[in-house]
């Protein structure tokens, strides 16, 4: 990952002795070939978050979606287009050969602050310290040579991510990685990660969300109890606890105070702060 005035730069290089790809109409579904994928939860609120995937075709879908799929089941805006994206896939081998063994394929993407301001809300590129959740993963599926073409077994696919995240779903961005921007060359050492407190925060509300959806699912009803949900005690050290949890005609909502603001999480997962 890089960074200047203008982009956010992605680059990877995917080892593979087969490189091949079938999808070239943008906005399809591409992780049904093999992928590379970028996810951009700017704000950190797992809300109206960004999508990339590119294949070996430098086919695209960019999408945003409203919030994560268990959160709801319509949540897809794949009509929407990064304007000014850039991407450029290198294949050192030949695409679509089975009868050669190939190296890898390399791909490299430049994503324009300008397209983000939705969710970024700023025209300009971010601010030495910040941090924003991100990760990327790339999608391989197993294929076997059948009258010289590849053709997919049915093995499950297999996912490489950057920030594990202990299942294989890549839709929490509660769980991605944090990244943290800076001007600061990294060869001399004088780069240091900012523990975010407020992403500790985030992660303890994110503790009542899981609990209050088991607890409906047992009780069909939320509660306003941290000694229902079993949550008496903090879930990390040095978090303000308990929250405040209300029960609304639409849900519930948590919060917590932090350095003079609230820290909020609601039933479908939203968390800010006001």
């Amino acid at each position: 990952m890089l960074w200047d005035e203008n982009y956010f730069y992605f680059a990877a290089l995917l080892e593979e002795p087969h490189v091949w790809a079938t999808i070239t109409e943008r906005d399809e579904v591409i992780f049904k070939d093999n992928d590379f994928e970028i996810f951009l939860d700017p704000d950190g609120d797992t809300h109206n978050y960004y999508e990339i995937e590119v294949n070996a075709l430098e086919t695209e879908w960019d999408l945003i979606l409203l919030k994560p799929y268990h959160d709801d089941d319509k949540v897809v805006i794949d009509s929407w287009d990064i304007p000014g994206l850039i991407t450029q896939v290198h294949v050192d081998g030949t695409l679509n050969d089975p009868s050669d063994t190939d190296n890898a394929w390399s791909v490299e993407i430049a994503v324009p602050w300008k397209a983000l301001i939705g969710n970024f809300r700023s025209n300009s590129p971010p601010k030495e310290g910040e941090q924003w959740k991100v990760n990327f993963s790339r999608v391989h599926w197993e294929t076997d040579i059948v009258d010289g073409k590849y053709v997919k077994t049915n093995s499950p696919e297999f996912n490489w991510v950057w920030s594990p995240q202990g299942l294989i779903y890549m839709h929490m961005p509660d769980l991605w990685g944090l990244v943290q921007f800076t001007e600061l060359p990294p060869e001399n050492n004088r780069v240091k990660f900012r523990e975010s407190h407020l992403d500790k925060i985030k992660w303890a509300l994110r503790q009542v969300y899981y609990r209050q959806r088991n607890h409906y699912f047992k009780n069909e009803k939320y509660t306003a109890s941290v000694q229902a949900l079993i949550l008496s005690k903090a879930p990390a050290k040095g978090i303000p606890w308990p929250p405040k949890i209300v029960v609304t005609p639409s849900g519930w909502e948590a919060a917590l105070n932090w350095n003079d603001q609230k820290v909020i999480i609601r039933k479908d997962g939203k968390v800010w702060t006001k």
